[in-house]
């Protein structure tokens, strides 16, 4: 075999040979003594903190890991997977799982693990999205058909079978709540069409939202992960899967040690409705929710913790729904649900929805300082509604940094509001106002000060001077692109120009 060494590699080299000839010339002189040049062979040293082996779970695991392909159709819009310039379902660089051009098709190559001795394997939707049919390649090389039992595009998790005529190897979906932030993982799959490769890092972080929708919940891990490895497990050092590897977040197209992947207890939830009945139904209580900052949290006088464990803030209870049977009102904030700690409202979205319907969920609520139990007959998520927005012209004065006025006839169709709904539209904001700073905009609609529903821009102005008065901060209930909302604006932010208001109770306009 013939090495090719770079010139300036050749060029360190003949340098080192030559310090090695200087060497030798000036080994004549005599030296003092055979000690001066004998040195013992340098023994192995205890190691007291050892670096984890995977030698032996990889051995154990991989057997049961496999590489799926994807025959792509186009998809409604006309546009194949790869077309669409390779992003992730949900807006993430690209996906991992690899596409390969063929004159009549086109192949997506993705991971996945099979859980059962019967061949029931779990991968990503999207590796299998869209799919005219799918073939898995088993360990050995093995090759077989496989069906789609089932999948589900917001959790991004698909359910697969095969039929090898013998019981295959497998692994157990673990508790992913065991994945601790900075304990170790592997990732197994086929990155880039190679085959079995095994990957490690630790865990980053947990419970990560990546914008993709309201069940956002993964396990961030910087363990390099490539286009194939979509739909590969994530193990524990016990050889556990805590989760699936999904996404990676890469300016460059490749691993920056960004990676996510779906916990093993929402897996779990999932496969189980996927295998029985081959869709997934999501427990529904009927609120709107929203994060609690820390001047909503002086608002609503709650104890103040760190930003994303204050709760989930319902900004509305639709109506008829089981929530507002139970009595869950706007403002409550729900802190657990069945026992389940509720940081934020991406944490009630998860719980709820893995709760079946007809179950009853036990949900601890703060409202007026105390805490209050509610329990709620869940139902079934219902289809997503959408909702458009179309702003107000901006009219009246901005004393308190914003102009009010009526909710009339012609503004209710322009900002989709329904006649049940009553309050007072904010016409103007002025640039650097209280209101301005709390993120306020003409258009919306304030249909509540704190726990007092106002009908009109007179009722919002007299509570709005009341919550002012005593130096408290104000939580406005609002409706903006049809979705309601709390606001909360802090009276040491408000304009020096508010003590000079008068007390002028004009519909069409007022002070806030």
């Amino acid at each position: 075999m013939t090495i090719h060494t770079p010139p300036r590699a050749r060029r360190r080299f003949a340098g080192l040979l030559l310090s090695g000839s200087a060497l030798a010339t000036f080994a004549a002189v005599p030296a003092v003594g055979p000690t001066a040049w004998a040195q013992e062979a340098i023994q192995p040293g205890q190691v007291n903190h050892p670096l984890p082996d995977f030698v032996n779970l990889v051995n154990r695991v991989k057997p049961a890991v496999v590489s799926i392909t994807s025959k792509i159709v186009e998809d409604e819009g006309g546009e194949t997977f790869a077309q669409q310039g390779g992003q992730m379902p949900f807006g993430l660089p690209f996906p991992f799982a690899q596409m390969q051009p063929h004159p009549h098709a086109i192949e997506a190559r993705g991971s996945g693990f099979v859980i059962d001795s019967n061949g029931t394997i779990v991968t990503n939707n999207h590796v299998v999205k869209n799919a005219r049919s799918v073939s898995v390649t088993l360990d050995d090389g093995t090759t077989l058909p496989a069906k789609v039992i089932g999948h589900d595009a917001k959790s991004d998790i698909a359910v697969l079978r095969v039929s090898a005529n013998h019981p295959l190897p497998f692994i157990n979906l673990g508790d992913s709540d065991e994945a601790q932030v900075g304990s170790w993982v592997i990732a197994v799959g086929n990155p880039f069409g190679l085959g079995g490769t095994v990957t490690a890092g630790i865990v980053s972080a947990r419970g990560r939202d990546i914008g993709e929708g309201p069940y956002d919940n993964f396990i961030q891990i910087d363990a390099p992960i490539n286009q194939g490895n979509s739909g590969g497990p994530l193990l524990t050092q016990d050889g556990k899967v805590v989760g699936i590897n999904t996404a990676i977040f890469s300016p460059s197209g490749g691993s920056v040690g960004i990676g996510f992947a779906i916990p093993s207890n929402t897996v779990k939830s999932v496969v189980a409705q996927l295998e029985r009945t081959g869709h997934v139904t999501r427990g529904f209580i009927g609120v709107s929710a929203q994060a609690v900052s820390s001047a909503m949290a002086a608002a609503l006088h709650l104890p103040q913790s760190s930003s994303d464990d204050r709760g989930a803030l319902v900004a509305s209870v639709e109506p008829d729904s089981p929530a507002s049977k139970g009595g869950v009102q706007p403002g409550d904030v729900i802190v657990s649900v069945n026992g389940h700690h509720i940081g934020n409202a991406r944490d009630l979205a998860v719980t709820v929805s893995q709760i079946a319907p007809g179950n009853t969920a036990s949900l601890a609520v703060l409202r007026d300082g105390g805490t209050k139990t509610i329990d709620v007959s869940v139902g079934t998520l219902p289809a997503d509604q959408a909702s458009g927005r179309v702003g107000a012209s901006p009219q009246g004065s901005p004393a308190l940094g914003v102009g009010l006025q009526a909710l009339t006839p012609n503004l209710r169709q322009q900002l989709s509001i329904p006649d049940s709904v009553h309050g007072a539209v904010i016409a103007e904001v002025k640039q650097g106002s209280t209101a301005d700073q709390a993120g306020l905009q003409a258009g919306d609609v304030i249909v509540g000060v704190g726990d007092k529903e106002v009908t009109s821009p007179a009722e919002a102005t007299r509570e709005i001077r009341a919550s002012l008065k005593s130096n408290q901060a104000v939580a406005l209930r609002i409706i903006r692109d049809g979705q309601p909302a709390f606001v909360a604006v802090s009276p040491a932010e408000q304009d020096q120009s508010s003590s000079n208001d008068n007390d002028n109770d004009n519909d069409s306009q007022g002070d806030r």
